[in-house]
């Protein structure tokens, strides 16, 4: 399964409908998605929770240009520039959109319910106040490809080494998905977006798939704790790079506008 968080979408398809480049009612699809639905409570001039398609109106009117990305994790702000308030909330979904030309952002709380293979998935985004500053540790595009190629290097000798790489009828299935999504032409980024952000982004993709099938390959060779230790070891910093390199696809459209 490919790591697409919510953040990205709703930032990727914001930020074409802020730049004109489709509608609201095709922007709120394309980051509703799979989900059944998404609504947005805290937002300045509303008293409770509007739909998709109100809420993006609503942030155009106060004033956003555009919407980045953060991809926190425990001792990785990725992405942020607080307030401390915000940055608790964001670490707890490990996700956020972060407004630019307002100081709000918007954090997803999920709720799942029903039976296996009947879930209903909605989505509540919590606008919350940002400070505006500069966000923490975020690479250029250039620097995430060369970081990712760098990183899949290193790492692929690693698992390959401790027989963890990812392997088996899960693993080929995943990767037979990954290759059917890709082939498919599926529109990775929003309109707007230049071909090099869709690029990192399908490698940022596909470095994370590789990760998340060596974790849940089991042991494999990995039978000493001193070789789990060095399967843990290779992962962590390619997990870091892959997360850098998706929120640099997901504010390339912001960078880009930016430096026009």
């Amino acid at each position: 399964m490919l790591f697409e968080p919510r953040s990205g979408r709703l930032a990727a398809w914001g930020n074409a409908l802020l730049a004109g480049l489709v509608s609201p009612d095709e922007a709120a699809m394309s980051i509703v998605g799979e989900d059944a639905v998404h609504r947005v409570e805290g937002l300045p001039g509303e008293s409770g929770p509007v739909g998709l398609t109100l809420a993006l109106g609503r942030l155009r009117a106060l004033g956003v240009s555009g919407l980045r990305v953060a991809l926190p994790t425990p001792g990785h702000p990725l992405g942020l520039s607080g307030p401390p308030e915000f940055n608790a909330r964001a670490l707890e979904a490990e996700e956020a959109a972060v407004a630019v030309g307002a100081a709000v952002g918007l954090v997803p709380e999920v709720a799942e319910a029903g039976p296996a293979g009947d879930v209903h998935v909605s989505v509540t985004w919590h606008c919350l106040p940002v400070r505006e500053a500069p966000p923490a540790d975020v690479p250029s595009l250039g620097e995430a490809e060369r970081e990712l190629a760098e990183a899949l290097r290193e790492a692929t000798v690693v698992l390959t080494r401790l027989d963890v790489a990812g392997s088996g009828p899960v693993a080929d299935a995943a990767l037979s998905a990954y290759r059917a999504r890709a082939e498919a032409g599926r529109e990775a980024l929003a309109p707007g977006y230049p071909p090099r952000a869709v690029r990192v982004l399908a490698l940022a993709q596909r470095v994370d798939l590789m990760v998340s099938l060596a974790y849940e390959s089991g042991h494999g060779g990995a039978v000493a704790a001193s070789e789990m230790a060095a399967r843990a070891e290779a992962l962590r910093p390619v997990e870091r790079v892959a997360r850098r390199a998706l929120v640099a696809a997901y504010n390339a459209a912001v960078e880009a506008r930016e430096r026009d």
